[in-house]
């Protein structure tokens, strides 16, 4: 049945020294940017959708550059506003409470090398200002320092965002802007690069494998693989390497079908956007589906927590399951069902999910969950 996988096999068999994976034209057409500005100096901008793939561009520059240091990567959304600076900017000893010794920042981490600054976007105005001076002066001053450090480095900056809509709106100063986009890069969502699916999804799996080797592999049939190049992917590749990790789960040693893909794997993902029967009967014809677990998630009444004999068949094939990855795509499946309960409503969602509502916002930006999911008509509240 495995062997079903060699057309899967031969699409990378030309393999190169990339780590973007595509020979779409607009993913070569992105690479050949990418060679040309790796030998300069100046900033780089990289935009595109989220899961598009835009930290994989910053580290193929880095990688074809000739900077000896490292490439530092810092999310700009991750962190509290009022903590980036220090972050970035490194501390003195004393320079607040707490700062019981000197720390180096990402700057000087990033020292003969690269710095990357995903979602540029959400850096708070009264840092731009001081980017703009890193990026003039190509020297920092450490918080709480009265001396200048001077710095060797490339800044490489994301965002999913439209800044030019920003600055015009006040929210992303224009000079920073125009200083970073001396060079700007844009990643096309997989929509675009329909022809780069087989190949991703041939990487995915191998790197799956490698995760699990003992695991038996789903094999996609030919339909399977005409519905997911159909797919218009609005998660982009974060939402591919998502479906193979679901087939990983429901379909492993089995074959998948294009009804399989278009029911269980590309659906499973929003289940508030389909119709409840539809929901549903897509969690029945996964019941009995080869490594699957069996334990019931809801009841009637109350969650019913899968029990160990419900997994131990994973275990028969390997003795590794990768736990976060399994957790995180349970997280998924219980905040989107708590958001359909509740018709989308984010604080009521919260309230059933027993959180704060900026906590569930959070968990929904880093999962990547859509916050206008749409419903039929919210379930009724059960005494």
């Amino acid at each position: 049945m495995n062997g079903k996988n060699d057309k899967l096999t031969k699409l990378t068999a030309h393999k190169n020294d990339s780590i973007i994976v595509g020979s779409s034209k607009p993913t070569m057409d992105m690479r050949h940017l990418i060679e040309i500005v790796a030998s300069s100096n100046g900033p780089v901008l990289v935009c595109g959708p989220t899961g598009a793939g835009k930290e994989l561009v910053a580290e193929e520059i880095h990688t074809h550059s000739a900077r000896s240091g490292k490439l530092i990567a810092l999310n700009c959304a991750a962190i509290p506003g009022d903590l980036i600076e220090s972050e970035l900017f490194g501390y003195e000893k004393g320079a607040f409470t707490g700062a019981d010794k000197q720390r180096i920042g990402r700057f000087e981490q990033s020292h003969r090398g690269t710095l990357f600054l995903d979602e540029i976007g959400d850096m708070p105005l009264a840092l731009q200002s001081k980017l703009l001076r890193v990026l003039e002066n190509h020297s920092i001053q450490r918080v709480g320092g009265k001396s200048d450090v001077k710095l060797d480095l490339r800044i490489v900056c994301a965002t999913h965002k439209n800044l030019q809509d920003m600055v015009e709106e006040g929210t992303f100063r224009a000079d920073l802007f125009y200083r970073l986009n001396v060079f700007p890069i844009t990643v096309p969502p997989l929509k675009q690069r329909g022809e780069d699916v087989l190949e991703l999804l041939t990487v995915l799996i191998d790197k799956r494998r490698e995760q699990s080797p003992g695991v038996p592999l789903p094999v996609f049939s030919q339909n399977a693989l005409t519905a997911l190049m159909s797919y218009d992917w609005p998660g982009n590749v974060r939402e591919l390497r998502n479906v193979v990790e679901r087939a990983f789960i429901i379909f492993s040693g089995a074959e998948v079908s294009g009804k399989h893909v278009r029911e269980n794997l590309l659906t499973l993902r929003v289940p508030g956007v389909v119709p409840e029967e539809e929901n549903n009967a897509m969690w029945e014809a996964t019941r009995d589906l080869p490594g699957h677990a069996t334990g019931q998630v809801f009841g009637s009444d109350e969650a019913i927590l899968p029990q160990p004999e419900d997994y131990r068949n994973w275990f028969e094939h390997d003795d590794h399951i990768d736990l976060r990855r399994h957790l995180r795509d349970i997280e998924v499946v219980l905040i989107e069902a708590a958001l359909q309960e509740t018709g989308g409503m984010v604080s009521a969602a919260a309230d059933r999910l027993n959180i704060g509502r900026t906590t569930l916002i959070q968990k929904m930006n880093k999962l990547m969950i859509a916050k206008d999911i749409k419903v039929s008509s919210p379930s009724p509240r059960h005494p």
